[in-house]
């Protein structure tokens, strides 16, 4: 085996662990010919990926990918095992896949092509929101909320997170007003019109009340569910919004988050819940997410092979020293 001579170090050339460059100017003359643009696109690509999962789940779509990944899934396995019949008839569906993805995406294409027209999207994305008014927004959702329970006065607050809720404002009345827990207690106030149905909140602002919410599809309700919350947890299943629901009945305050319900918070517990779902940015968010939490998962993966690597590399540079 051939060997280089760098700072006293022997560095095997040929059939060897690596193929390192032996010098500095070696090394700059190597990236001077790397394609930094193909990062870039990469990266561009990775991004616009990560948004559109990012705005798709907890929506129809997202169970739709589902479904998609469950039927390309379901041809490996029948062509592995050689189902020939099954395997011929889910392949014979793949004719009909384009004009099935327009169907079944259609509203979706349609949503989305008009969130990437929209300034807002963009600002989500990179985190333009000021951090201020969604902590005062918080403050004032507990505030009325908190006041609400103790007078049992029944409120349904959806709070906008990235997907809009422009079709859900279109139902309701429209109201583009600051958040202030004396705004919230009048709206729910029982002799007030717009009591009966929901509030949306976009950021700081009251977008509109008395909105109309799609009930929950799910099977299994408990019969202690009213229509309130099963409103909450429609809207929560075909959206990333957080909806906070006050029980006019008991007064319990209940939180519809991706299709789950939690009930039972007090003010301080739905502050600090609100705040971790609406005010988490950076790592914090990342990691919080789905998409994020497998991103940590593979980085560690990717950091222990790395370090695996790097001692194996360096106990062959020590053997091929001592001999």
């Amino acid at each position: 085996m051939l060997y280089s001579e760098s700072r006293g170090s022997r560095i095997p050339l040929q059939g060897g662990w690596s193929t390192f460059p032996v010098s500095w100017s070696d090394l700059l003359s190597r990236l001077s010919y790397f394609n930094y643009w193909a990062v870039v696109d990469i990266l561009a690509i990775a991004w616009l990926v990560y948004r559109l999962l990012l705005w798709a789940k907890g929506t129809r779509a997202w169970q739709i990918i589902w479904g998609l990944l469950f039927f390309f899934a379901a041809v490996y396995v029948t062509d592995r095992l050689n189902l020939v019949a099954l395997n011929w008839l889910l392949r014979s569906m793949f004719a009909f896949g384009p004009v099935a993805l327009v169907i079944l995406f259609l509203p979706e294409l349609r949503h989305a092509l008009e969130e990437f027209g929209r300034p807002g999207f963009w600002g989500h994305s990179f985190g333009l929101v000021a951090r201020e008014n969604v902590g005062e927004m918080i403050d004032a959702v507990v505030e009325a909320v908190s006041a609400m329970s103790v007078k049992r006065i029944g409120a349904l607050i959806v709070i906008e997170r990235e997907a809009r809720l422009d079709d859900v404002v279109g139902t309701g009345t429209l109201i583009n007003a600051m958040v202030t827990p004396t705004l919230l207690q009048s709206i729910f106030y029982p002799g007030n019109p717009l009591h009966d149905g929901a509030v949306v909140i976009r950021e700081h602002i009251v977008v509109a009340a008395a909105c109309t919410l799609p009930l929950t599809s799910a099977p299994r309700i408990e019969a202690a569910v009213h229509t309130r919350h099963k409103a909450a947890l429609g809207m929560s299943e075909e959206c990333d919004a957080v909806v906070v629901v006050v029980s006019e009945e008991t007064g319990t305050i209940s939180l519809a988050v991706e299709g789950r319900l939690v009930r039972g918070f007090t003010s301080d517990s739905l502050r600090a819940r609100l705040r971790q779902l609406l005010m988490a940015d950076g790592p914090q968010a990342l990691a919080s997410s789905t998409i994020g939490q497998v991103a940590v998962r593979v980085g560690n993966a990717i950091a222990r092979n790395t370090v695996r690597a790097s001692r194996r590399s360096r106990r062959r540079v020590r053997e091929s020293s001592a001999r």
